[in-house]
């Protein structure tokens, strides 16, 4: 039986400059083909680059590009893969402080929490409904959503507004 093809997206959301042409050397090499990316200023922090790439592939592409990529410094990263018949989708982030998390996703794009990791944060919160919250944004990826938000938005286009918590 044939692997059923995938489909996702790399969104490169800040990156050194001189990472750069590294970045495209393993994304092609988990790919199988050579892929140049088109690179843009990234104006939330200076000095880096943002790009975003649409691949295709066999199911299980999405992680082996994540791994690709995971393990250099300064790197901020998103990689998506389309669920297919069958097989799940997923998620991939990454931020130089937190490291990467995975989360698989239906086929809207809705990350879906696994019965065991449910259960897992209701035995941690032992009943306490702030502790049940905390581990449930783990769940979802919800620090690192927060820190990439600003980098998702930015580019040449749009202006970053950063907003500061009053009182």
């Amino acid at each position: 039986m044939a692997t059923p093809q995938a489909r996702g997206v790399i969104f490169i959301h800040s990156a050194p400059r001189a990472l750069c042409p590294h970045l495209e050397w393993a994304v092609g090499r988990a790919l199988g083909r050579a892929v140049n990316f088109e690179w843009t200023e990234q104006p939330v922090l200076a000095g880096s680059r943002r790009a975003e790439y649409y691949w295709e592939g066999p199911a299980g592409t999405g992680a082996a590009l994540a791994t690709a990529i995971r393990g250099w410094e300064h790197l901020r990263f998103e990689v998506s893969e389309d669920p297919t018949p069958r097989s799940d989708g997923g998620r991939w982030l990454h931020t130089p402080g937190l490291g990467i998390h995975y989360a698989q996703t239906d086929s809207a794009g809705n990350i879906v929490i696994g019965e065991d990791r449910i259960r897992y944060a209701m035995e941690l919160a032992a009943g306490d409904a702030v502790e049940l919250h905390h581990e449930l944004q783990v769940a979802l990826g919800g620090a690192w959503d927060e820190e990439l938000e600003p980098f998702r938005h930015a580019s040449d286009d749009a202006t970053v507004v950063w907003l500061h918590k009053v009182g």
